[in-house]
């Protein structure tokens, strides 16, 4: 990869190989923050809480160089560069499902550290039960951090990508955080709301059962 890095595994497992890819600090946040769409360079840095200038162009720089992701031009108006994952990159998913799940069983998770709505929306993909989920078919729109996504509820699986969330059924628009506090904080909607934190718009029946529907695995004893 471009830049500084450690040295390779040289280790034919292909675990090993997936690590000299992806291993480098902030190699697999900067992919998550790509997972829902392209970003701007400014965009993927304001979602990475503690990221230099430097470090984040010497990621994207390996990444690119190792088919993670491509850069493109957005086409006038816009004329911007942007990042964006290549199928290959994209299938990476999984990994970040895993982790989430493993990770969130450990006593030194603290939930409250800084949340992208990267985060939350992997998070929904991740921990969504099944079968509290079977029988619920509807459309969920968020407006988080400014951002319009569209959610699709059915068969006991969730879609989520990035859109215009007015169609929906019902509309949570909210800081991640405030979100995340609501679906695996226990935090009450009508409290959210009257701190002006929580805006719902919608199926309020379908909002109660909706945040219900992502229990966290058992943590182990601290």
């Amino acid at each position: 990869m471009a830049g500084e890095r450690r040295s390779w595994y040289r280790d034919a497992c292909a675990a090993a190989h997936a690590l000299d890819l992806l291993g480098e600090r902030w190699a697999l946040l900067v992919i998550r923050e790509l997972m829902f769409g392209p970003r701007r360079f400014g965009e993927i840095r304001a979602k990475l809480t503690g990221i230099s200038a430097n470090v984040l162009t010497q990621r994207l720089e390996g990444l690119e160089a190792a088919g993670v992701l491509l850069r493109r031009r957005l086409p006038p108006p816009a004329s911007t560069q942007v990042y964006e994952l290549t199928a290959w990159g994209r299938e990476s998913e999984p990994i970040f499902k895993a982790l989430g799940r493993w990770g969130a069983r450990s006593p030194r998770h603290d939930p409250t550290l800084p949340f992208s709505a990267a985060s939350l929306l992997l998070s929904m993909r991740t921990m969504l039960d099944p079968v509290r989920a079977a029988g619920l078919k509807a459309r969920i729109g968020f407006r988080l951090d400014e951002e319009g996504y569209l959610a699709r509820l059915e068969e006991g699986r969730i879609e989520i990508a990035a859109g215009d969330p007015a169609s929906a059924d019902l509309v949570f628009e909210a800081a991640p955080a405030v979100l995340a506090a609501a679906l695996y904080g226990a935090q009450p909607l009508p409290a959210l709301e009257q701190a002006g934190a929580l805006r719902i718009q919608g199926d309020r029946t379908l909002a109660e059962r909706f945040v219900t529907l992502f229990p966290l695995p058992e943590r182990l004893p601290g």
